[in-house]
């Protein structure tokens, strides 16, 4: 099953770090960095709020551990978001390429 992995990040050039950084070791087909976003959150007993930029990394369902692990390895933040959210649907061809460029012995 191909997923869609929502990730933020303190800013672009981290949001695009780490996106390299998955697509070197096959862990996504393809990461999209959105614009930054205003957050507003709970964290240490009190409302904060920042600037991040989100990404979105698609991938195929097995490699979502291997993901968490590496983004949680190299994020500055304590608690990164890692949601993955499932896709129920995609055309055939787009999905086998998720699977096919997430193989480690891909050449895509």
């Amino acid at each position: 099953m191909a997923l869609f992995v929502y990730i933020t990040a303190p800013d672009a050039a981290c949001a695009e770090a780490l996106g390299r950084m998955l697509l070197d070791r096959r862990l996504v087909a393809c990461v999209n960095i959105l614009p930054p976003v205003r957050s507003l959150y709970w964290w240490n007993g009190a409302i904060e709020s920042g600037e991040e930029t989100a990404f979105i990394a698609k991938t195929e369902g097995d490699r979502f551990e291997a993901l968490a692990a590496a983004v949680r390895a190299a994020h500055p933040y304590e608690c990164p978001c890692i949601v993955a959210l499932p896709v129920e649907r995609a055309t055939p061809d787009f999905r086998d390429w998720i699977m096919t460029v997430t193989r480690p012995e891909s050449v895509a």
